[in-house]
Formats: C-alpha cells, sequence, structure tokens
C-alpha cells in the first residue's frame, strides 16, 4: 500500500496557500446552469419545487437538436407527440405511433448527456387500461432509454399514472387542454374557464398527483387558476399557455424559434426567425451553384 506522504509546512517567511474554495452547492444542484454532469432525475425536479426554483422545458426529436438544448443547459426535454405537427407532417397528434415515437425518443437520448428525457405516450398507446400504459411505457424505457413518461388526462388516467409509477417507470402528467382530445373539443379551446371546469381541473391535478405522478403540464388554462393548481400542489406544475405562476415552463421548440410556419399560439414566444434564416441560407446555396460558385477551389479535392 502506498505510504502518503505529511502535509509540508510552508517555509520561515512563506505564506500558505488559500485553502480551495468549495464549490458552490447551489449551482451543483440548479436544474438550469448547474455544474452537475449526471442526468437529470425526479428526485432533482421535486427539489427544485422546495427550492422554488423555476426552470424550462423543451421539446426535441433527434440527436442534434436535442445535444444543442442538453449543452445550453435545459434540463428537461420532452419528445412529444407534438412531433406530429411539427415534424411528421401530420395535421395533429393523433396519428403518431409508438413506433415513431420511440425511433425519435432514442434519438434524443443519445444526442444527450445531462437532461432528462421525458417521452410522451401517443393517443391510442394507454387508453384501454393500465395494463396497455404500461406495456408501451416499458417499452419507451428498455427500447428509447427515457427517464420517465408523460401521458395526458387527469382522473381518467390515475389508474394508469399508479400502475406506471409502481412498477418503477416516472410519470408526467397533463390537464387542462389536452391535444390528443383535438376531435372532442372541436379545436384547442381554453381550459378551466367557468367555477364547474375549474374545479374539474383541479380534482384532475389532484388525481394524478394523488396517483404519484412527479409534475404535471398545464396546458391553456387561465393563469389565475394554474396559479391556484401550483398553490395547492406539492409537485411541480409546467405551464404552457398558463401564466407565469406554474413551477416551469414549456414551449415546442420550432415555435420557440420561429421555424413554424403560419400563425403560432398566443402562449408562443418567438426567440428566433429560424424559417427566415434557413431559407435565406438554402437560397444563397442555391445561386452560389447555379451561378458556378459552388464549390470554389477551397472545396474541391485534386
Amino acid at each position: 500500500m502506498t505510504q502518503l506522504s505529511p502535509a509540508r509546512k510552508p517555509a520561515a517567511g512563506a505564506t500558505a496557500e488559500p485553502a480551495a474554495k468549495p464549490a458552490n452547492k447551489e449551482s451543483t444542484k440548479s436544474l438550469y446552469g448547474g455544474t452537475s454532469s449526471r442526468r437529470i432525475t425526479v428526485r432533482d425536479i421535486a427539489a427544485a419545487k422546495e427550492r422554488g426554483e423555476k426552470w424550462p422545458m423543451l421539446t426535441a426529436y433527434d440527436a442534434m437538436t436535442a445535444s444543442v438544448f442538453d449543452e445550453s443547459g435545459i434540463p428537461v426535454l420532452l419528445v412529444g407527440d407534438s412531433m406530429g405537427n411539427c415534424h411528421l407532417g401530420y395535421e395533429s397528434t393523433v396519428p403518431v405511433t409508438m413506433d415513431e415515437i420511440t425511433i425519435l425518443s432514442a434519438a434524443v437520448v443519445r444526442g444527450t448527456k445531462r437532461a432528462l428525457v421525458v417521452a410522451d405516450l401517443p393517443f391510442g398507446a394507454y387508453q384501454e387500461g393500465p395494463v396497455q400504459a404500461l406495456r408501451n411505457a416499458t417499452r419507451l424505457v428498455k427500447d428509447a432509454g427515457v427517464g420517465a413518461v408523460k401521458l395526458e388526462g387527469g382522473e381518467r388516467s390515475a389508474h394508469q399514472v399508479e400502475l406506471l409509477v409502481s412498477s418503477g417507470i416516472p410519470v408526467m402528467a397533463h390537464v387542462g387542454l389536452t391535444p390528443q382530445s383535438v376531435h372532442a373539443y372541436g379545436g384547442y379551446p381554453v381550459q378551466g374557464r367557468g367555477e364547474e371546469a375549474a374545479q374539474q381541473l383541479l380534482r384532475d391535478a389532484k388525481a394524478v398527483q394523488d396517483a404519484g405522478a412527479f409534475s404535471v403540464v398545464l396546458e391553456a388554462v387561465p393563469a389565475e387558476l394554474a396559479a391556484e393548481v401550483t398553490r395547492s400542489l406539492h409537485i411541480p406544475t409546467v405551464g404552457i399557455g398558463a401564466g407565469l405562476d406554474c413551477d416551469a415552463q414549456v414551449l415546442v421548440w420550432t415555435d420557440m424559434a420561429g421555424l413554424t410556419a403560419g400563425r403560432v399560439p398566443r402562449f408562443v414566444k418567438q426567440y428566433l426567425q429560424m424559417r427566415e434564416l434557413l431559407g435565406g441560407a438554402a437560397r444563397a446555396f442555391a445561386e452560389d451553384v447555379v451561378g458556378g460558385a459552388f464549390p470554389a477551389e477551397e472545396h474541391t479535392f485534386h
């Protein structure tokens, strides 16, 4: 066994080196901007609620985009069935399949090192009951490697949430406007307006919390109601069109980056005009090809 050398005293007249400063514990714990390189877990999410820390979540559907968000410190990435609208060319989230979610979730997991990756259970993957939900959620955990799954519905989905959580699969719930119900809603209306609707939304949020969900998305909910729900729960709320008082906020990344064509929902803030930038780059490339400027000598082998 190697013998450790005794600590040497500084020579006479010499100044002892200052002791190393301890790492900032808060920066290690923080979800956004944290220094830990390990995967974010649902325990970290719970601790953030206790600290009163707000955190961001974005959707992701491929390894390259996910790696950018991961490197930017986004702590939670959602492989949402929103891929139907913004990635796969469907008119809604309804046609998205388990195969599609699984393939793209695996890509996002491969593209990340720190973010907690949450995958949606698509329409038809859990409505039959808890056993169906467990079978499909297990596939996402085993085959794609995600750290949690998300499903829509409050009281109506509580039994599914309970079985998944008791089986070791963390669940993010989703209440308020649930896009998989677009045909029942006849569109995407704000939910929870009026006393009866507000009380139902509160019951839905508490039902998934009691079933074991580690967080709950509140979509298209009046800000005052979302604030009340957030105060009433011990699990974090993730707002999308639900005001400032939620514990976290999520956006579909193509909306956030200005890649989505046409009108975007009122709750979207565009931080970039990516569609315009990408289109400009494509046109510049095309003009260089047509004009004979590309490939130039520096792009050519001899």
